[in-house]
């Protein structure tokens, strides 16, 4: 059975109204729940980036739901500090978190002042940080020179099962890349060749059995218009190329760099529709490929109608429950 999850968007909406917002996608039907972890939005006029690690405590407590984040070691977060607070949260409520791992983009990571690697010395700076953080959740000891400094580091409170380490993977070239050392994967939703072609690198690189998880933009309203209106609003800056979504610093520059970006580009990256029989035939297609967990993101401003109106003519035609 695939579960159809909620994504708490932190570069969008303020934590206090994620936290509001998860609740009532919980009681709407919503079985799951995922959030960004970022230091800064995408845009300025997104204009928030609170700290996941906090929210995720909270978030736990005031729902049953097993949660996931996407963050990135090894320059903001020290390995050995992200695998406390994973271990700590694992230890509160057991086996409802998982953690997706990934390079980073320079716009969260930059703050340290440190130089912005390219991008072979961070996969290779995240591999070592994935062998500290599994060494730490045994109980190990750990000591390590390398890309990235670890002295004598060990977690006193541990859970009894380790919070799974999933690999964040958009192309199918890294999908391949961390189906060779992630407990699962987690990608985006894209056009449906594009997207089997990432699950079956992701299996042939050795995520065969593995779990593997799908984070799906939309932008579901009322109208077509409202829909196509909310997602250039919401989401068109994230129709940069990759490169230059993972080495920009600042938000002005996505704002600057998707300004004139057509409707077509952002329907590349956003499920646009307002009709719900649209919304649950790409679900479909979804699970079809195998997704366990699949996190709907509605790009919009709106969270309290998306989430009642998606629960109300969207999961009902999935069953997916």
């Amino acid at each position: 059975m695939t579960t159809i999850g909620y994504h708490c968007s932190h570069e969008q909406h303020a934590p206090s109204a994620l936290l509001h917002y998860v609740v009532a996608a919980e009681r709407a039907g919503f079985g799951a729940a995922m959030c960004s972890d970022h230091f800064a939005p995408w845009g300025e006029r997104q204009g928030h980036s609170g700290f996941a690690w906090s929210w995720l405590g909270a978030a736990l407590h005031a729902t049953s739901l097993d949660f996931g984040t996407v963050t990135a070691p090894g320059q903001r977060y020290h390995p050995a500090i992200l695998a406390q607070a994973a271990a700590t949260l694992a230890e509160m409520y057991p086996e409802r978190l998982w953690v997706a791992l990934g390079t980073g983009e320079a716009l969260n990571e930059h703050i340290t002042g440190e130089r912005w690697p390219a991008k072979p010395l961070r996969r290779a700076r995240l591999r070592e940080c994935v062998a500290v953080m599994r060494a730490l959740f045994a109980g190990e000891t750990v000591t390590h020179e390398g890309l990235v400094k670890v002295h004598e580091a060990r977690l006193y409170t541990r859970p009894q099962r380790p919070p799974l380490l999933f690999g964040a993977a958009i192309s199918a070239d890294t999908a391949e890349w961390v189906g060779g050392w992630a407990d699962g994967l987690i990608t985006v939703a894209r056009p449906e060749p594009e997207l089997r072609e990432v699950v079956e690198r992701f299996r042939a690189g050795g995520g065969r059995g593995k779990p593997i998880h799908l984070q799906a933009c939309v932008s579901f309203a009322p109208t077509e218009a409202e829909a196509e209106k909310a997602a250039l609003d919401g989401w068109r800056n994230l129709t940069v190329g990759s490169e230059f979504k993972a080495d920009v610093t600042q938000p002005r520059f996505f704002d600057a760099a998707a300004r004139f970006v057509p409707l077509e580009q952002v329907r590349s990256i956003v499920r646009v529709s307002a009709d719900p029989e649209q919304h649950a035939a790409w679900l479909d297609r979804d699970r079809a490929l195998g997704f366990e967990r699949i996190y709907v993101h509605d790009v919009g401003a709106n969270q309290d109608r998306f989430i009642q109106s998606f629960s109300e003519l969207v999961l009902p035609r999935l069953g997916a429950r």
